[in-house]
């Protein structure tokens, strides 16, 4: 297939956090809002002229300075954050909404305050005590959190337009991008697809990395490609998996593994698709703030959440992406050091295994995943036995 519309422009932009749109977007006078979390609704941080910058640090090399301050048992991706912030990488920033529901971001948010770290003037930042469990109680602490650290210091500081018409339509740009990403991750759903791994995953990078409203519209022109395209006469590809996680903003990982003839017909990790690009339903019956906090507790799949009714969720969530998306197996992937990841990995493999019937395999990876012949070597033995039990059940690979 040739080369899909505007993917050259996309990797160019992936190569840095203050890419050329978020200059733009400053240029014009918005304000710059990082997170690094699902547990800031990303609407809310896109509210009049804000907008919401997925923080990543690409080209990440040493990591000396921050394993100094922090330690070398601490998740790369925080580590990578950290080192990138003292660089200077995020001084683009007005803003920092960040929340306790990983202690090693929290310890990156205390060296960046203590250190004076972003340079911005009028730097700020809000950090929100998310719930452990979904009750009444926890909504209503989750709205009030979002609230009171991140909505209303946005509005004294900057003063962004919190009001519930301004949510509503800063929801109705967050639906269009969604719908969009809808359609486009129907064509996985294809025997043989116009989309590879590694578009796709480019594709959900730059919606979270840059400004909603001067991406969309070359997203709109690249879904238009996409209707357009034709697939190879032969699909390449050995088998279908679903892809489980955290933290992956390196979309290398969806190289490795299309090298590998594996495709990845659904993501369900931070950075992916599976949560982050479904439709927020909105009523007028209640304030559009509450519903949105509501909308993101309920979808919310992180493993921190540990009452059974949120662990049977994210397993019957995964199956039924496998059964949706056609897949063969799952594959999990935890970062390295990543504590929360590290137990539901190590159950999940075996729950999804034994309970579930499909098969799956888990791995731990470095934040930096380019070169990893060790994930290349497990990943081609994984397609084999995955290819061996397609021709045990269906006499054909």
């Amino acid at each position: 297939m040739k080369d899909l519309l505007h993917i050259r422009y996309y990797e160019k932009l992936l190569e840095q956090a203050n890419n050329e749109l978020v200059q733009k977007a400053k240029e014009e006078g918005g304000i710059a809002v990082g997170f690094t979390c699902y547990y800031l609704p990303e609407p809310l941080l896109n509210l009049d002229s804000a907008f919401s910058v997925r923080l990543r640090a690409p080209g990440t090399g040493s990591l000396d300075i921050s394993q100094y301050y922090m330690s070398s048992f601490v998740c790369g991706y925080a580590r990578a954050i950290f080192e990138r912030a003292f660089e200077g990488g995020f001084n683009f920033l007005d803003f920092y909404a960040s929340s306790d529901t990983c202690q090693q971001m929290v310890r990156v948010i205390e060296n960046i305050r203590e250190l004076d770290l972003i340079s911005s003037p009028g730097f700020s930042y809000g950090i929100i005590d998310a719930p452990l469990k979904v009750s009444e109680h926890g909504r209503k602490l989750y709205s009030q959190q979002i609230r009171d650290h991140i909505l209303s210091p946005l509005h004294e500081r900057y003063g962004i337009d919190i009001s519930d018409e301004s949510i509503r339509r800063a929801v109705l740009e967050h639906n269009e991008m969604c719908a969009l990403f809808e359609e486009i991750s129907n064509f996985r759903k294809s025997e043989n697809p116009i989309i590879t791994p590694r578009e796709f995953h480019i594709l959900c990078l730059v919606s979270y990395a840059c400004p909603s409203s001067l991406i969309l519209p070359y997203l709109r022109e690249t879904l238009e490609d996409l209707r357009q395209r034709r697939p190879d006469a032969v699909s390449p590809w050995r088998a279908r998996i679903v892809v489980v996680g955290g933290e992956l903003d390196d979309y290398v990982f969806s190289e490795i593994l299309e090298n590998c003839r594996c495709y990845v017909a659904a993501d369900r990790y931070c950075f992916g698709s599976f949560p982050g690009r479904q439709q927020i339903p909105l009523t007028d019956s209640t304030p559009a703030l509450d519903q949105v906090c509501d909308f993101y507790l309920e979808s919310n799949q992180c493993p921190r959440f540990m009452s059974q009714d949120k662990i049977i969720q994210r397993r019957e969530t995964v199956r039924d992406l496998v059964r949706e998306y056609k897949a063969d197996g799952i594959l999990y992937e935890q970062p390295k050091f990543c504590d929360f990841w590290g137990y539901e990995r190590t159950l999940a493999v075996q729950v999804m295994n034994e309970e579930y019937g499909i098969p799956t395999l888990g791995i731990d990876r470095e934040y930096v995943v380019s070169g990893s012949g060790q994930l290349s070597t497990r990943i081609q033995a994984f397609m084999e036995s995955l290819e061996i039990k397609k021709i045990r059940r269906t006499g054909s690979a």
